[in-house]
């Protein structure tokens, strides 16, 4: 079993940032990679970024190209979640999770393990 515990939502004003913290507990080694996923209220949950844990490769939705930045530290079984330019429509409630094996790795069914979620609210 993995344990994931997120922290660093808040809020911010639009054009500002935040980083977001993951930390695996547990059986951390058993993960393969790792994403992150955000929910707004009214709308399905939805992929936001991807990474490898060994190798680091990442991968983004594209509404957030060039804005967020996902990394991790292998010694401290934490992924990052930076978030620059941060805009209104980026409000959700967001959501780190882990996956063993591989897949889709923007459907969230693909993953094992989920976080119990950190509100991020930027306002206008």
């Amino acid at each position: 079993q993995v344990q994931l515990v997120e922290s660093g939502g808040g809020l911010v004003q639009a054009g500002g940032s935040l980083r977001l913290s993951c930390a695996a507990s547990g059986r951390p080694f058993t993960i393969n990679y790792m994403a992150w996923f955000r929910q707004a209220p009214g709308k399905e949950r939805e992929f936001v970024a991807f990474i490898t844990w060994t190798s680091g490769n990442t991968y983004y939705e594209d509404s957030v190209k060039g804005r967020f930045t996902i990394s991790r530290d292998n010694a401290k079984n934490t992924v990052y979640l930076q978030m620059n330019s941060l805009k209104p429509e980026d409000t959700a409630v967001y959501y780190c999770a882990a996956a063993r094996l591989a897949g889709i790795v923007t459907a969230d069914q693909n993953y094992n393990y989920w976080g119990q979620g950190t509100q991020v609210t930027v306002s206008s």
